[in-house]
């Protein structure tokens, strides 16, 4: 992802491996800080996945993949290992098939330092063909609805539902994109709008509540979010709030889509009601920042994911193409 940073413009990626550590953006302090972290353990990646430092289904994946081959340079069970990460955030299903795949390749005598690294170019490539087959989708002088972060810093690099967003504006479309902040973390509001400034996109945050606002007026022509699990009906699930965007969508007769990586798609589960949703601390909502919000003796309850029904998807943006949810075949991605 482009990165600009006084004045000097670097091509980073979310995360990667470099002299037997991990090297992480701080995904926690973006827009207002840009750092870097280092994992030099697999408990150092395991509590970077649940404090957030990094995010998004495919950067997790990428995560696990590369803690198992932290696990392999210190000697560590890798069993163990894997249950470590495994246990960090239940929802996204990339993580689960990264880590499982790492033990496969592992139980051949591989290098997991090269099978991660092999396995995070291939999430890379995988968000550049979406953004090709994605930008198909949008017209020149589409106004875009987004949800979360579903860019470059949540999937290694170009993005999911930002690939396509990307793409269109290097193929020299005028775009404009509503971001929604993103209650309660602010992933839309803080880091969205950082990845568009970089890349000079035109964009306005708006408030949650506001999307249907807008689309009511006309003023939306698509909806792109992200997804954190995808299952074998076309149900998913994605950062909380978007089964509202994709019931306004239907709504308003906006096309609505998912943008996300096949190995996303998690066809041992046959309904979106099987999804485990993670619930996060209630601090989340109580405060912004070090501020509380609210009266000091509310409580609060923070889901972390919803589930949208497929009856709302009009189509799914993957690597391989762009599918109805009905069209979801596990033959096929084989």
């Amino acid at each position: 992802m482009l990165v600009i940073m006084t004045g000097t413009e670097m091509n980073l990626r979310a995360l990667w491996m470099e002299d037997n550590k991990v090297r992480f953006i701080d995904q926690k302090i973006l827009p207002h800080r840009f750092e870097l972290l280092d994992a030099e353990s697999v408990e150092d990646v395991a509590t970077f996945i649940e404090d957030m430092t990094v995010r998004g289904a495919p950067s997790i994946g990428a995560a696990g993949a590369y803690g198992m081959a932290m696990a392999q340079i210190t000697g560590m069970d890798l069993q163990e290992a894997a249950e470590r990460l495994k246990r960090t955030r239940p929802t996204a299903f990339d993580l689960f098939y990264a880590v499982d795949r790492m033990l496969d390749e592992a139980g051949q005598g591989g290098n997991l330092v090269t099978s991660a690294e092999k396995y995070v170019d291939e999430i890379a490539e995988k968000c550049r063909m979406i953004g090709e087959h994605g930008n198909a989708l949008i017209s020149n002088n589409a106004r875009i609805l987004t949800h979360c972060n579903a860019g470059a810093l949540a999937t290694i690099d170009y993005g999911t539902a930002l690939a396509p967003i990307r793409a269109a504006h290097h193929s020299q479309k005028e775009v404009f994109v509503f971001v929604d902040e993103t209650r309660p973390r602010l992933q839309g509001a803080a880091l969205t709008s950082w990845e568009l400034i970089q890349e000079g996109i035109d964009h306005a945050v708006i408030p949650d509540n506001a999307a249907g606002h807008y689309m009511q007026r006309g003023e939306v022509d698509i909806v792109i979010v992200g997804a954190d699990r995808i299952v074998a009906n076309g149900d998913f699930a994605n950062k909380i709030g978007t089964y509202e965007k994709a019931v306004l969508a239907k709504e308003n007769g906006i096309p609505f889509y998912t943008a996300a990586p096949v190995s996303t798609i998690d066809f041992s589960l046959k309904s979106g009601m099987d999804i485990p949703i993670e619930e996060r601390s209630q601090d989340e909502v109580r405060l912004v920042g070090a501020e509380l919000i609210c009266p000091k003796e509310a409580s609060a309850r923070n889901p972390a994911f919803d589930v949208t029904p497929a009856k709302f998807v009009t189509g799914i943006i993957t690597e391989a193409g762009i599918f109805r949810p009905e069209e979801l075949d596990e033959e096929k991605f084989k």
